[in-house]
């Protein structure tokens, strides 16, 4: 079979379909998307899912269409250096945080969330997996980050690090451990941008405690800006009333800065792709850049284990991120112009390959 041309197209069908075989970074479960083998193509950072049935495979340094060379330059990341060493109480660097594309340190610095139970877990989220696994840890100190993000910058030039938590109970959703675990790695390597992600706190003045913790970029991330798409996908956070995320955004942007907040839409959870384009230009007019990804299946989720649900269609994928990405454009909003953050890493989207 002839392969596809090498175009945006492409890369949305890698985005969906994913890869066989497994790139020397790559994670299975956790929060977000997860399952995935982490390259750089074309000069840009994917995150693929691992699928055995796709018709794409990764051969050690190409990727191939059902055996034909697609012509994408594909340039490999190796196993990163830092994941070799342990913490002083015999904790692997490895379980504490993992390498995102090329330059990314990414870790969840608390591994459990009150809205996990089945009742109320997004469908789309295997936060505890990785916990019950044994691939992480509970609770990451700050002192351990900051033990770990000093060895990533030096062994293996990271340039930017995010930390996310699965909510608590508390007011401040998380953010309070998250402005510790910041404050502690930034005094250890001072240069190191980093972006927060955490559910709207019903304290808004926790945002400034973030920013004066050290916090470059902040993700406050919605998934969908439907009703009845976040009752029937997230019914936990779909308890925070959407004008809680706005009320949130908006004070972001002043602590933060315009283009400095975030949040994830995801293609595919059912939500009018014509109301997902204006929602995303709301969010732009705002100040805050929408990370518009596809919805990525993968076990472990309720999604998949429970639903049997499978990923968008890729035309419609394409337009909405086409789309979006001209709003951007406009708008002078690029995710490289992020500090630190998903968004500025690209990986699990197209937008950046759009312009975006």
């Amino acid at each position: 079979m002839t392969p596809p041309n090498t175009t945006t197209s492409t890369r949305v069908d890698l985005a969906l379909l994913g890869i066989r075989g497994r790139p020397p970074v790559s994670r299975t479960a956790g929060a977000g998307p997860s399952d995935d083998g982490h390259l750089v193509i074309d000069g840009l950072n994917a995150a693929l899912p691992r699928n055995p049935q796709s018709p794409f495979a990764f051969d050690g340094d190409r990727i191939l269409y059902d055996g034909h060379d697609t012509g994408l330059d594909v340039e490999v990341i190796e196993r990163p250096k830092f994941y070799d060493l342990t913490t002083v109480d015999g904790v692997r660097y490895e379980q504490l945080a993992r390498l995102h594309g090329r330059n990314v340190l990414a870790t969840t610095v608390v591994q459990t969330c009150i809205r996990y139970s089945p009742d109320q877990r997004c469908r789309f989220c295997s936060i505890e997996e990785s916990l019950r696994a044994g691939a992480t840890t509970a609770v990451k100190r700050p002192a351990e980050l900051a033990e770990v993000a000093r060895a990533a910058v030096r062994l293996d030039g990271v340039t930017q690090m995010v930390m996310t938590t699965g909510t608590s109970a508390g007011t401040d959703r998380g953010a309070r451990h998250l402005a510790r675990c910041v404050r502690a790695v930034k005094a250890a390597v001072p240069q190191l941008p980093i972006q927060v992600q955490c559910e709207p706190p019903a304290e808004l003045g926790v945002l400034a405690e973030l920013h004066e913790a050290g916090a470059d970029a902040i993700g406050i991330h919605v998934e969908s800006l439907d009703d009845d798409v976040r009752r029937r996908w997230m019914p936990g956070k779909a308890t925070v009333p959407l004008a809680q995320y706005r009320a949130a955004w908006r004070e972001a942007v002043k602590v933060f800065g315009r283009n400095q907040v975030s949040t994830y839409l995801l293609v595919g959870l059912g939500e009018d792709p014509g109301e997902l384009v204006a929602g995303a230009a709301e969010l732009i007019k705002m100040g805050v850049y929408p990370f518009v990804v596809p919805f990525r299946p993968h076990p472990g989720t309720l999604a998949v284990d429970v639903d049997g649900a499978t990923a968008p269609d890729a035309t419609v994928v394409e337009k909405v991120s086409r789309e979006i990405a001209g709003l951007l454009r406009s708008a002078g909003m690029a995710g490289t112009d992020q500090k630190a953050g998903c968004a500025a890493c690209g990986a699990c989207g197209v937008l950046q390959s759009l312009g975006g």
